[in-house]
């Protein structure tokens, strides 16, 4: 762990050194900074200057710059929360589930015959069912009371959007550990239901804090709500039934996935895994109850199981987590972008990725598929070297097969 000083609060981050340039007849021992992106240090910075800050910032070592806040960030507050300090895709987490089949049981063959039945029967992007899918197990989790809730006025399009990928870095992985093992991991949210109710009371905390004169700098895009207030209530309620919504999502496609499996060759499978990586909640920290907010990091309490994914190329981990107080009992949520979707677009090439992918069953195709390439994303294994003091991996696997987003 390094630490960055601020004017307020320090910054603690779990992110890899460099060296400093420093002119030719500089003769000094090497001088060496905390290697992050100059967008996200400056948010990181924001964040740790907040009168409501607590203790400190907390930086993974996934770190990237997001909105407002870096992904990969953790920070705790006293007395308010920040919608832009979840982010829109609130809820957005992994599952995971270890099958009874051998990776030699299933051949290039079989695994085609999956990908191919997931994409016609999950739908990706921005493309949702056909029909509401308001009787399946599990739509009895979630809960929502607001007044005036975005919830419910957007629940008759959500109803059709559960049990869908979306876009982006979300995916469907079928996977083996070092035991041969086959696994089946997904990456999913709350679709267009949680950006709609971070859009909505972002929006209200913009005008809260216009209205009473907030110190906090509008162009931070950290307007904040106050957790007396009606409107923070509402988000944290509507916030927490979209954790539950994104929950799910990943259980229903879980589903269709396991039938996907039953039909193609038939197996058994263990207890379903879970992690979410975009909300807020109440904890107790250092002897007081703050609100942490976690985008873009999973909670890693001493003993506690979790999910780091890695790029569509690369390993992925089942956690366990080592109670870091630092963190806020917190590690990374996967290997974090190391360059922006249009920088890869620009300097990744096709053959030079999939190269990168040989003998996994994937559709990285064409130019525009390059946002999501192996390359644009950091090191998987330095990121877990990074925080070997937050968690240990106990269960690494590498992937056979992905659909992505």
């Amino acid at each position: 762990m390094n630490v960055i000083a601020t004017e307020k609060l320090p910054i603690k981050c779990w992110l890899p050194l460099k060296e400093i340039e420093q002119p030719e007849d500089y003769v000094l021992t090497p001088r060496y900074k905390v290697d992050i992106e100059d967008e996200a240090l400056q948010q990181a910075k924001n964040l740790a200057n907040l009168p409501f800050a607590f203790k400190h910032v907390a930086l993974m070592p996934d770190c990237h710059s997001g909105y407002g806040m870096p992904i990969g960030g953790v920070l705790a507050t006293k007395g308010v929360v920040i919608p832009n300090a979840v982010g829109v895709d609130i809820g957005c987490g992994m599952c995971a589930v270890e099958t009874s089949l051998k990776a030699q049981d299933i051949n290039e063959t079989i695994l085609k015959s999956i990908i191919e039945l997931v994409r016609e029967r999950i739908p990706v992007g921005f493309n949702h069912h056909k029909t509401a899918q308001i009787g399946i197990p599990y739509f009895g989790l979630m809960h929502c009371n607001s007044q005036n809730s975005i919830v419910l006025r957007e629940l008759t399009s959500a109803e059709k959007q559960l049990g869908t990928l979306g876009g982006g870095n979300h995916f469907i992985e079928v996977q083996a550990d070092e035991e041969d093992n086959v696994w089946v991991m997904i990456h999913s949210g709350s679709r267009n239901l949680g950006k709609k109710v971070a859009d909505h009371y972002n929006k209200v905390a913009k005008e809260i804090n216009a209205r009473w004169y907030s110190s906090v700098d509008p162009k931070w895009d950290l307007a904040f709500l106050p957790i007396e207030t009606q409107e923070a209530k509402c988000y944290m309620e509507e916030m927490h039934y979209c954790v539950d919504f994104a929950l799910a999502n990943r259980l229903h496609m879980m589903n269709a996935v396991k039938d996907i499996f039953m039909q193609v060759i038939g197996c058994e499978f263990g207890e379903v895994i879970n992690i979410a990586h975009n909300y807020a909640a109440w904890e107790n920290h250092f002897g007081e109850n703050v609100i942490v907010h976690r985008k873009g990091a999973i909670r890693a309490r001493k003993g506690e199981i979790g999910i780091v994914p890695g790029s569509m190329g690369t390993s992925s981990y089942i956690v366990r987590g080592l109670g870091s107080t630092q963190s806020f009992n917190s590690c990374s949520h996967g290997a974090g972008r190391k360059m922006s979707r249009t920088a890869a677009k620009k300097s990744l090439t096709v053959e030079g990725e999939t190269a990168k992918m040989e003998g996994i069953v994937h559709g990285l195709k064409n130019v525009s598929d390059l946002d999501e390439a192996p390359g644009a994303y950091k090191d998987i294994v330095d990121v877990m070297k990074l925080q070997e003091d937050l968690v240990e991996p106990i269960v690494k696997l590498r992937p056979l097969a992905v659909v992505k987003g």
